[in-house]
């Protein structure tokens, strides 16, 4: 039986599109342990997950309440899509969240980038998201390296032991 040839992960791109805090930090945290893996880690952000390096809003992110099936309420149960979209529930969970989030020492958004920026990952934003958005450099946060098109993110995509993470 022939044994398959494995090829190590060298490189490592994450595309982040959401902006609500769960899927934010889902990227952060991938991307931040891709860093400390040595691994070369690019991170592109797009459409909403705009929010997580935009100043204005970046430590401002909110926990999904509505359209969220794997939202549990205390004790396991299913958290009825309903309640997420009655007034001060979605600011309650999210409260919860960060409160959980605190309390493993997690960072906020804002420093999350800067350990991934320190630790040689790179950030950009999306051209065609920014241009909609009416973003500028100047509305992002300074770990933010420049404002690409997609044909600049495929470009970075080069070389075995590549892998797109789409979060």
């Amino acid at each position: 039986m022939e044994q398959e040839k494995k090829y190590p992960l060298k490189k490592v791109l994450m595309i982040c599109s959401k902006g609500n805090l769960e899927d934010v930090l889902a990227a952060l945290v991938m991307a931040n342990g891709a860093v400390m893996e040595g691994i070369e880690t690019k991170l592109f952000f797009t459409f909403f997950g705009l929010d997580a390096i935009t100043k204005k809003r970046m430590n401002k992110l909110h926990t999904a309440t509505v359209g969220n099936p794997a939202m549990r309420m205390p004790g396991g149960l299913p958290f009825p899509t309903l309640l997420g979209a009655l007034p001060g529930v979605e600011a309650g969970v999210t409260k919860m969240m960060k409160k959980g989030m605190d309390k493993l020492d997690i960072p906020p958004v804002d420093e999350f980038l800067e350990l991934i920026e320190a630790g040689g990952g790179e950030i950009y934003a999306c051209k065609l998201a920014a241009e909609m958005f009416n973003l500028t450099k100047e509305d992002f946060h300074e770990t933010v390296k420049a404002i690409i098109t997609v044909g600049d993110l495929y470009a970075m995509c080069d070389g075995p032991g590549t892998q797109i993470v789409f979060t």
